[in-house]
């Protein structure tokens, strides 16, 4: 059966192989609920014990301050509005590219008395220290920052901007799902109050991820119930999805380096024969992930260069999966102040862990041969 090549891992990432074997027990010869008290309910409490500790080692935090989730998006909604339900209602804060599901509950506070600022970027997508500066002039309570983008990339300095809003007496938190196994994420050194970490992005289940949090910071639950994960998250734990998790996290850590010392080379490659055709490739001046290339190649629609380079078997994005039924231009692109029409043709690539140099240079020739057929077709319809 053919198999496009998948250069879309920011999105998700396959499962590994190691990943899979560890689930496996849990499909069928064990199970258990982990609240039980017999000896079915004691392996299952004793598996999700050590994933606990293997996603806690992963970012240099305790094993009590992490508190699984169905994934990065509960995780988010969890710190921002667990946090505003306690605390009284001010300003919230939140990066102008930060995924929907922090801008979105962000702006969901408004209803209950908060007020809701996004934070400006520059031209190359970094926090604009200067409007972050005057934000924190006005004290906010709630302050988030993702580590690393999902579109362009681009790395912020969290442990900076969580200092200062550490000392004005806001509460920091920090969505790093796009970061953990790409670069070190570690909860100590980032000073943060909270942590998003998600499974699917590090090659472990879909449906499993975890807030780092604080243990002097108090939540209210979005989810009341048995109690389960501090009283801040009821309901049976899924089992064989938290073992993944943890299996994906200990791996992430230990190919790291390696990984992205081998993606780097790739995106130089791409990013080089990207240029040869045009190609304007976004937040080029600042420090990125090695595995991520967004561009934008001008009078070519990034939906239909897509859809070509599907045909022509490579599977990329033209924005964060999240946002793909949304035809309005990239918002990280337009807050970085690119022109509407540009960020309307922008395409992203993200390298992963079984990306080759013969997929970026098969990439390369299908985008030659796209890039050649469309112009053709542009030249017909005059």
């Amino acid at each position: 059966m053919f198999m496009p090549v998948y250069l879309d891992h920011n999105a998700t990432t396959p499962l590994d192989p190691a990943v899979r074997e560890a689930m496996m027990p849990w499909f069928g010869e064990r199970f258990g609920n982990a609240s039980s008290r017999h000896e079915y309910g004691r392996a299952a409490r004793k598996a999700i014990d050590e994933a606990r500790g293997q996603v806690a080692a992963a970012v240099n935090a305790h094993s009590t301050e992490v508190i699984f989730t169905s994934g990065g998006s509960e995780a988010n909604n969890l710190f921002l509005k667990g946090a505003a339900a306690l605390l009284k209602p001010g300003l919230v804060a939140v990066g102008a590219i930060e995924h929907p599901c922090v801008r979105e509950p962000a702006r969901q506070l408004v209803r209950s008395g908060w007020r809701s600022e996004q934070i400006a970027v520059d031209g190359e997508g970094r926090i604009d220290l200067q409007a972050f500066e005057g934000l924190l002039a006005d004290k906010p309570r709630l302050v988030s920052v993702m580590l690393a983008n999902n579109e362009t990339g681009v790395i912020q300095d969290v442990a900076a901007l969580a200092a200062k809003v550490r000392a004005k007496g806001g509460w920091m938190h920090c969505d790093a799902v796009q970061a953990l196994g790409k670069i070190e994420v570690d909860f100590r050194a980032l000073g943060v109050h909270g942590l998003t970490v998600s499974a699917h992005k590090i090659y472990g289940p879909l449906g499993a991820g975890a807030l780092i949090l604080d243990k002097r910071v108090e939540l209210a639950p979005l989810v009341a119930g048995g109690g389960q994960e501090r009283n801040l998250r009821s309901g049976t734990e899924n089992v064989m999805a938290l073992v993944g998790f943890g299996k994906a996290c200990e791996l992430a850590v230990t190919a790291r380096e390696e990984r992205a010392l081998r993606l780097a080379g790739l995106q130089r490659r791409l990013e080089a024969g990207l240029t040869q055709f045009g190609a304007r490739i976004f937040s080029a001046g600042a420090a990125r992930l090695s595995n991520t290339s967004f561009f934008a190649i001008e009078g070519v629609d990034g939906e239909t260069l897509v859809g070509k380079l599907d045909r022509a078997g490579f599977a990329v994005a033209s924005g964060s999966a999240c946002s793909s039924a949304n035809p309005e231009p990239s918002h990280t692109l337009m807050a970085m102040g690119v022109e509407a029409g540009l960020a309307r043709a922008a395409v992203r690539v993200s390298l992963g862990a079984g990306s080759s140099q013969q997929d970026v240079d098969g990439f390369l020739k299908a985008l030659g041969e796209s890039l050649a057929s469309l112009r053709t077709l542009a030249a017909m319809a005059v």
